[in-house]
């Protein structure tokens, strides 16, 4: 579906049908978006919705709404707060200084309040450099990701990894289940340091800080400060012997 631009090509994806991950305004237009349109994506888990979103300007763009009334009940997450660590993974990737998962915010649609994720045009075939999937391992220690699958990391038209499906994150107890064993055992670079360095000071003093301890429980954001902080100290990725059975593909 090719959907009408604004003025500025460079505002919009490859394909036009969603706004560039690069615009400054993204999250606002995102928060202040109103839902238009919604279809059901049938696979996964939970009840996801490909949108379309109109901003106040009038300009449209796809994006992808998790309701919290669409959760089905797990035993060790909370019931409702799936949607909440969607966002905060985005917070956290902000709060490094990347740009590994697309805009997301809170949202409310049909279907109640839920995260909003900006639509990514992902290409069907692309041969993926291990080492741009570094930061995607990183960023799942530090969430604590239960569910990393390679289908959620998307290459877009330019080469560039977005990770999705965040909201098995963020647990209290070691919850890692990952096929990104690649890196493990690794020392961190002194780029990584800094960034890592850059999350820790962040989280206490800095904006996207303050909405991850809005999003998360009070245990949930400690056990988040304490990974950061024993990544740093190790001054390595961790170990999979120490953690729990891994994926296999």
């Amino acid at each position: 579906m090719e959907l009408p631009r604004g003025d500025h090509d460079d505002a919009y994806q490859a394909h036009g049908r969603a706004w560039s991950p690069a615009r400054a305004d993204v999250d606002g237009l995102l928060r202040a978006a109103r839902h238009v349109e919604s279809y059901p994506i049938y696979y996964g888990s939970n009840h996801t919705f490909l949108v379309t979103v109109c901003s106040p300007a009038g300009d449209l763009s796809l994006a992808v709404y998790k309701p919290a009334r669409g959760e089905y009940p797990l035993h060790d997450f909370p019931s409702g707060t799936l949607y909440r660590r969607e966002v905060a993974t985005w917070h956290l990737d902000r709060l490094l200084g990347w740009t590994n998962v697309p805009p997301t915010v809170v949202s409310t649609g049909e279907y109640g309040p839920g995260s909003l994720q900006l639509y990514i045009d992902g290409r069907e075939t692309m041969e993926i450099e291990i080492g741009a999937l570094r930061r995607v391992a990183i960023l799942d220690f530090l969430a604590n990701n239960a569910d990393r699958k390679l289908e959620h990391c998307l290459p877009d038209q330019e080469g560039h990894i977005w990770a999705i499906d965040h909201g098995l994150t963020f647990h209290v107890q070691p919850k890692l289940r990952t096929f990104l064993w690649h890196f493990a055992g690794s020392p961190l670079t002194r780029s990584e340091r800094r960034h890592l360095e850059g999350a820790a000071h962040g989280l206490i003093h800095a904006d996207h800080g303050d909405a991850i301890r809005e999003l998360l429980s009070a245990p949930e954001w400690s056990a988040l400060r304490q990974r950061i902080e024993r990544v740093l100290d190790a001054g390595r990725l961790p170990d999979p012997r120490y953690k729990p059975v891994p994926y296999r593909w």
